[in-house]
């Protein structure tokens, strides 16, 4: 049933990591089974995974023997788990030209607003992994922009997240566009360099459903995320036919595909696969939590809505927003501000979590 969606051209990335999945055949049968073609990363995710058992305990006290700092520790860890992965994808790297088949690694949450230390970063990560089939994560903030479009001239793949609001949207694909240009200026080729916007849903409907009510347009919710979605898609198929984009296209660039993210719904009234199925698509990558993806398997229907069904309706639901009084770009920037503070937060807990294990673990 997952597999199917392929068919649309949309491909299938799973939104978790834990080495369990890696160590006990899952993540290869889910690419077998399931048609999975990547992975991405958090703190969150690696958090969850360091601090729930003992799985890499002995990786913390082999490190921390010659490391003393917490994120020293976490990203020679890290790199390891996220090199094994890529391996397993890597016939999916090659079977499809290099535009799938790829895992993520996020640089650290706290350099969200540090441009100069976001590009060090994503730079050490890069060429520690030392794998083509990688992409290392960087915030779509105004301080990661800059930082997006030098990774992208050096050649480096970015799957660019956090990304709530169309303004933003466009900016990153600026950033791109320009860090491709900026590398054909240098004599550079830009057929390997590949990027991802990661757009994030559901956490919109949360902000947005609440005002809707005050405004009397229950009619609309549920509905904004997915409007925000469809209109995002407008954009991409715009710039990326563009005369601009088709000279860097003459030249082997990739279009920098969109990346539905957040996408297990927070509403316990609606579907669980609710913006799995309506953002089904050409030239696009859905991201699952492995609940979503369970549960798409079990009652999923595919078909391609993103272009099919109420593609013109989109754009109308947002000018209604504007009309009602819904500044939807102020909300969009109020959820970036929110999702980079949340993922610092756990990015506190992770490094907590290794500084206890560091203590725990006999020597």
């Amino acid at each position: 049933m997952v597999k199917d969606i392929r068919k649309s051209g949309q491909s299938i990335w799973l939104d978790f990591f834990d080495r369990k999945i890696v160590d006990s055949g899952k993540l290869k049968k889910l690419i077998i089974d399931d048609g999975i073609s990547g992975v991405t990363s958090n703190p969150s995710i690696f958090e969850k995974a360091i601090s729930s058992g003992s799985d890499y305990d002995e990786d913390i006290k082999t490190v921390s023997a010659q490391k003393n700092d917490n994120e020293d520790i976490f990203f020679s860890i890290a790199i390891k788990d996220i090199r094994r992965a890529a391996d397993l994808f890597k016939p999916v790297y090659q079977q499809n030209n290099g535009e799938d088949g790829f895992v993520s690694l996020e640089v650290s949450p706290r350099l969200a607003r540090d441009t100069n230390g976001t590009i060090k970063q994503a730079r050490q990560l890069w060429q520690a992994i030392n794998r083509k089939n990688i992409m290392i994560k960087i915030p779509g903030t105004a301080e990661g922009l800059p930082a997006i479009r030098k990774c992208i001239s050096e050649g480096i793949n970015i799957n660019v997240t956090l990304l709530f609001g169309l303004p933003r949207y466009q900016q990153v694909i600026e950033a791109y566009i320009s860090g491709l240009e900026d590398r054909v200026k240098a004599n550079h080729p830009v057929h390997e360099v590949v990027s991802v916007a990661s757009f994030f849903l559901s956490r919109i409907d949360v902000m947005t459903d609440p005002l809707l009510e005050k405004k009397e347009l229950k009619n609309r919710k549920g509905e904004i995320a997915i409007a925000s979605a469809k209109n995002a898609y407008k954009i991409y198929k715009s710039v990326f036919t563009s005369e601009r984009f088709e000279k860097l296209a003459a030249k082997g660039a990739k279009r920098q595909h969109l990346l539905w993210a957040s996408t297990g719904s927070k509403d316990p009234s609606v579907s669980d696969v609710k913006y799995i199925e309506a953002l089904i698509g050409p030239e696009t990558i859905n991201t699952m939590p492995l609940e979503t993806l369970d549960a798409f398997r079990d009652h999923g229907n595919i078909k391609n809505r993103l272009e099919e069904e109420d593609a013109d309706d989109a754009g109308a639901i947002i000018k209604q927003l504007e009309k009602e009084g819904i500044k939807i770009d102020a909300i969009t920037q109020k959820l970036e501000e929110e999702a980079v503070e949340k993922f610092s937060n756990a990015y506190d807990k992770l490094m907590k979590e290794i500084e206890k294990k560091k203590i725990k673990i006999p020597a």
